[in-house]
């Protein structure tokens, strides 16, 4: 009874956060404004610092409420936007990455283009919007991390999608690029998929976001993906 309760709160809290992101998007669709002036005053990384951007969506968002002490006397700056899509993260890709000038980037999305977020969106779009963020990264000096797409069955705020197997196609074509195009694959989707590629049902509340115990399979496979990125020429 407890489980049915939070996941009909969540799923009442991504109602109201997709009427309040849709007031949003009329005028500021990228959501410069979220990180506009905690990126100001954290200016440019101190002499020998690895600073770390974690670029993502809400999944990113919610890690540092969900588990701050992964984030605690750690120069890793969470630049999550809950329900972003990967054409909105590429527009503020300069602002939340770029010009923080970090060491590495961590980039998780591609789940809220599959569920038609932002409009219909083709695998090949996703795509392109990952190679373009790499290269843009890459021609500023910052390593990459490619995160896989946690699995997720269903969307409760849009059903009937049948995500599964195009998060498996897509984790597919993000691994290839990742290896050819001097990027450390990240992969969260071994560890968390049951048999039926959903999130497994203890690692999250809905299916699609993970909880605590979600995260905390993430953050050692996110220490060592940081590290190997870190020792990239």
């Amino acid at each position: 009874m407890k489980r049915k309760s939070l996941l009909t709160t969540f799923v009442f809290f991504i109602i109201t956060l997709s009427f309040t992101m849709e007031a949003q998007n009329n005028t500021d669709w990228p959501n410069l404004n979220r990180y506009r002036n905690a990126n100001s005053k954290i200016g440019l990384p101190q002499k020998g610092e690895k600073r770390v951007v974690f670029m993502g969506n809400s999944i990113t968002d919610f890690w540092i409420v969900s588990d701050s002490a992964f984030f605690s006397g750690k120069s890793y700056l969470d630049r999550g936007i809950s329900g972003q899509t990967t054409p909105q993260m590429l527009v503020r890709f300069r602002q939340d990455v770029i010009s923080l000038q970090p060491e590495v980037v961590v980039i998780l999305a591609g789940i809220n283009d599959i569920a038609g977020n932002t409009g219909p969106s083709t695998l090949e779009m996703i795509e392109d919007n990952f190679s373009s963020m790499v290269e843009i990264a890459h021609a500023n000096g910052i390593k990459v991390v490619l995160s896989s797409v946690l699995p997720a069955y269903d969307f409760p705020w849009h059903p009937g999608m049948e995500p599964a197997e195009k998060v498996v196609k897509l984790n597919s074509w993000i691994k290839s690029y990742a290896e050819s195009h001097n990027c450390v694959y990240l992969d969260y989707f071994t560890s968390m998929s049951d048999e039926k590629h959903a999130l497994k049902s203890d690692l999250s509340t809905d299916g699609v976001h993970p909880n605590k115990a979600g995260y905390k399979v993430m953050e050692p496979l996110a220490e060592i993906a940081i590290q190997k990125a870190l020792k990239l020429k």
